[in-house]
Formats: C-alpha cells, structure tokens, sequence
C-alpha cells in the first residue's frame, strides 16, 4: 500500500506541468531630457508662428562659409573634419588653411547611414555630403535674427555649433522646416532636439506652440 501512495505521488509529480518562467523586467524608457535642455527650452520665448513675408535673403547673412575664427580654413572644412570618423580623413593644405578636407567617413546624424567619400573635390560627392544649418537660416530669419545687424547674422551663419556634416538628400528634405515639419529618423532625434534647442537658446530666438510641441516630444527619447 505505502509503495503504490509513494508510485503515485511520483506520478502526479511528473504530470505537473512546468512553473512559468518569471517575466523579464522592462527596462525602463527615460521620458525626461536632461535637465539643462529642459531649462533652455522652458526659457524660449514662444510666439506665434510668424509667416514668412518675402523678405529673407541668403546674403543677409554675410558671406557662406566664412573663415570667422581667423584658422586660415572655411566653416565647411572646419566642420567636415570634426564631424568625420575619426582616423577617417584625407586632407591637404590649401592657401593658409592645413586641413582642407579630400577624403573621409561621416556618420549621418539625421538617418544614421555611413557616407564613405573618396573625392569631394567632385561635384557629385560634394553636393551628397553637405553642411546644415540645424536651425535654418529662414527659420532663424523669422525667429529675431531679422532684427539683427549684418555682423551678428554672419556670425550665426557661421557658428560651428548650429552646423552639422549631413547626407544631401537628408538636408534637401529638412529644407527650411523646423522640427514641427521635418525630423530625424527616431535614433537621433533626441540629439536633434537638443541641439536646436541649444541654437535657438544660445542665440536667443524664439520658438512658437507647435515647434515646442515637437521639440517636446522628440527630447522624451533621450
């Protein structure tokens, strides 16, 4: 008797099935960008949306590329090499500038697709590699830089840090929009919002609702 109990416990003990395994933890998405952005942006004047009226010209910013810090190289190169892959580039001595840029690797900040050049003293692969004004010169245009004197604008035009080495058909796409209009792919549009952000704080534009909005809502990816 005592061994058909213990047979059938063992029995039993077999038909049981299996403990679920426990549910993974999630990791949890960060919601908030840091604190810093979130000042600068809290400090934004926000306005309505002014439309554009005709009066934007590109010359109002001085002259494109200009060699503003005095190094002997252009904006363009200044900023192809500090964006390039590191270990990546091929450059030449041109007049007084020791780094005009042949060659290199770049990572697109705004699809995150590797552009790899060969000769960008050829049209075609100049034109695929291009200098963006994160903040937009119209966009800027109408966001107070219209109120500005011809030096201040040359200087933002030229800013380093609102300029980014992108892929030319990402920034034929971005045009002149603002971030309301046309962002990144999701990856890098934390990054993107943080450095608009920046621009316009550092410069003192303002910002209108729904470009807020969208700034908001990319910088919850961070």
């Amino acid at each position: 008797m005592r061994r058909t109990l213990v047979l059938l416990l063992l029995l039993g003990a077999c038909a049981m099935p299996p403990a679920p395994a426990p549910e993974p933890t999630p990791t949890p998405t960060p919601t908030q960008p840091p604190g810093d952005v979130q000042t600068q942006l809290a400090t934004l004047v926000v306005t309505e949306r002014p439309r554009p009226d005709g009066t934007y010209q590109r010359d109002a910013f001085g002259r494109a590329w200009a060699d503003i810090d005095g190094n002997g190289c252009n904006q363009r190169d200044d900023v192809l090499l500090r964006d390039a892959v590191p270990g990546t580039t091929t450059v030449a001595t041109q007049g007084r500038c020791p780094h005009d840029v042949l060659a290199g690797t770049w990572l697109d900040p705004y699809t995150g697709a590797t552009l790899v050049f060969t000769d960008l003293k050829q049209q075609s692969q100049a034109q695929a590699l291009q200098i963006d004004h994160v903040v937009p010169l119209a966009e800027a245009w109408l966001s107070g830089a219209a109120a500005w004197d011809e030096s201040r604008r040359e200087q933002f035009a030229n800013d380093v840090e609102g300029l980014l080495a992108v892929d030319g058909r990402a920034n034929a796409a971005k045009g002149a929009d603002d971030p309301a209009a046309w962002r990144p792919v999701k990856e890098h549009q934390c990054a993107y919002a943080t450095r608009w952000v920046a621009v316009k704080h550092r410069w003192q534009l303002s910002v209108d609702a729904s470009e807020v909005a969208a700034l908001t809502e990319m910088l919850g990816f961070c």
